[in-house]
């Protein structure tokens, strides 16, 4: 093919067309939306357009929707609000939370909620990193006995706070939400999804999940780089992360990045109405993807749970062939795709999500994500799957001779 294959969705996704027009026509908004002029309010009713076109797609509260710059923001302001007063601000705060220090952390969660959490450990809480299966299920046995406090009777163990991703980044395993949430509310404990990679690929309803936050990121549905929201149940203890004005209700100071914030409504809004459709396009050209894969690659192994799954994703060891190794070879042919995470490929260590799942270190380092997005076609599929197989065919002829 002439044109490059992009199939690296999960780590960013294109501007849509009709994001893109937004962002352009809002740059012409230069005023301050927390002025109190007309053009500064014009800006102001845009942006809380924005913030119902979000609250719609995840069935939340406008008045529950916090913008921030993305998802490692929203995530590091939850972690740090469990270093804060904001948990001994009332007395049934105080009362529910003061002598809690038991943090539950899913062992595949994205980086930045993995240094959040050992940012607490430091701070003198206990961070348990919850086991998972291997399909990336987390250990539910494991995860009830630790809100119960059977591994230990101290303060220590009554739980505080659980954050366990609704989909994996890199595997797309699709977490039972609503179950965990509701555990960890009978053991009186907070809970938190990051949702980035979950919004507009699959439906969420924060209502019926229950979670007292939730994250999301804009450019993983297609809409600006720099700009993310994140959800606070009302009535759930938060504290501002970055401080100064007013915006925000006060929970997030700075001027409004109006432009990326508009966009990010308008993906919302493209979201709640093609979602469902988008989803059916994915699916069915991974499944198209896999099953070629498989038909025409011996010894591989598929990562990630077969029906709990992002839509999109697909994540592929390739025994014999390293990973690094197949990304330059597949994008000399003009093909993008991923080790893993775009946020740890600076690092040679194997991938920490499919070591958790029991992928030994081998598989892991030759494993490639392959996710994919509303604009991908049956003809880039098959492209794929033409060109593919000589690329492991040839990988593996050198690892037997350098063996």
């Amino acid at each position: 093919m002439n044109k490059r294959i992009y199939l690296d969705y999960n780590a960013t996704t294109p501007l849509d067309p009709a994001v893109r027009d937004v962002f352009i026509q809002a740059l012409d908004l230069y005023a301050n939306a927390s002025s109190m002029h007309e053009d500064g309010r014009i800006v102001a009713r845009k942006i809380h357009a924005a913030r119902e076109e979000l609250s719609g797609l995840i069935h939340a509260e406008p008045s529950e929707i916090i913008f921030t710059s993305g998802g490692s923001e929203s995530n590091n302001m939850v972690f740090s609000t469990m270093l804060s007063d904001a948990l001994v601000k009332t007395n049934s705060l105080r009362e529910r939370f003061a002598d809690r220090k038991l943090i539950l952390v899913s062992a595949i969660e994205h980086p930045c909620v993995m240094e959040s959490a050992k940012k607490l450990e430091k701070e003198g809480f206990n961070v348990q990193f919850l086991p998972v299966d291997g399909d990336g299920i987390v250990d539910m046995h494991r995860y009830r006995e630790l809100l119960s406090g059977a591994s230990g009777s101290d303060l220590m163990q009554k739980p505080l706070f659980v954050s366990i991703m609704m989909a994996n980044n890199e595997i797309g395993t699709v977490q039972n939400i609503a179950t965990l949430c509701g555990y960890a509310h009978e053991a009186g404990a907070l809970f938190h999804t990051d949702a980035v990679q979950a919004v507009g690929k699959i439906p969420v309803d924060v209502r019926s999940l229950g979670v007292d936050y939730l994250t999301v990121s804009g450019h993983k549905l297609y809409a600006p780089k720099g700009v993310g929201a994140l959800y606070v149940r009302k009535g759930a203890p938060i504290e501002s992360f970055i401080r100064g004005g007013h915006q925000e209700n006060g929970l997030r100071a700075g001027t409004y990045n109006a432009p990326a914030i508009i966009a990010f409504g308008e993906a919302c809004r493209i979201a709640r109405e093609y979602g469902d459709a988008n989803a059916v396009h994915t699916r069915s050209l991974r499944n198209r993807l896999r099953d070629g894969l498989i038909s025409r690659i011996p010894n591989i192994r598929v990562n990630g749970h077969p029906d709990f799954v992002l839509p999109n994703t697909l994540d592929v060891s390739f025994p014999g062939a390293e990973g690094e190794a197949i990304l330059l070879m597949l994008d000399l042919l003009g093909v993008a795709v991923s080790t893993g995470s775009a946020c740890a490929s600076g690092s040679l260590e194997p991938s920490h999500v499919l070591i958790a799942t029991g992928v030994g270190p081998e598989l892991a380092h030759g494993s490639i994500r392959f996710s994919l997005g509303k604009w991908t076609t049956a003809e880039e599929i098959d492209y794929v799957l033409d060109e593919f197989p000589a690329v492991i065919k040839k990988l593996r002829g050198f690892s037997t001779v350098s063996s």
